[in-house]
């Protein structure tokens, strides 16, 4: 199945990783959002659960394992082009994770990895995906 100009939508999958008041995040090499940071994640593949598909996402990213503890938000993203036809549309459930060790090494589709508080995703230097800013203050303030 093609992610550009998808004949239905995309299930995929985003880990909100958390230790020590941090959240995981990785700066996208691909369109959508190449160059933005944003949550690791992918697409959900056939047979595989959703928080299955959140740690292998996990792992190929950053190389982190960590342990999953539920979905805790379910949201779309629909992207048209100039032209209006819809070049991206995912369907992203949000895993939230928790990583008691390791450092993360960018891999796969990750340019870079670091660990970020509430206030650097949300203070605007940061070029973050869309939703980044919520999901994070709905992780980190239910911690």
């Amino acid at each position: 199945m093609a992610r550009e100009y998808p004949s239905h939508p995309l299930p995929g999958v985003l880990a909100l990783v958390e230790r020590g008041g941090r959240l995981l995040m990785v700066r996208r090499a691909k369109e959508p959002d190449r160059g933005k940071w944003g949550f690791p994640g992918g697409l959900v593949e056939v047979g595989e659960t959703l928080a299955a598909a959140a740690l292998r996402e996990l792992a190929e990213e950053t190389g982190l394992a960590a342990e999953a503890r539920g979905v805790v938000d379910v949201f779309e993203v629909i992207s048209p082009d100039d032209g209006g036809r819809i070049r991206y549309h995912y369907v992203l459930n949000v895993v939230r994770c928790l990583c008691p060790h390791g450092e993360p090494v960018a891999a796969d589709d990750a340019e870079a990895a670091g660990w970020f508080t509430l206030a650097e995703i949300e203070g605007g230097a940061l070029p973050v995906s869309v939703n980044a800013p919520r999901l994070a203050r709905m992780v980190l303030k239910a911690s």
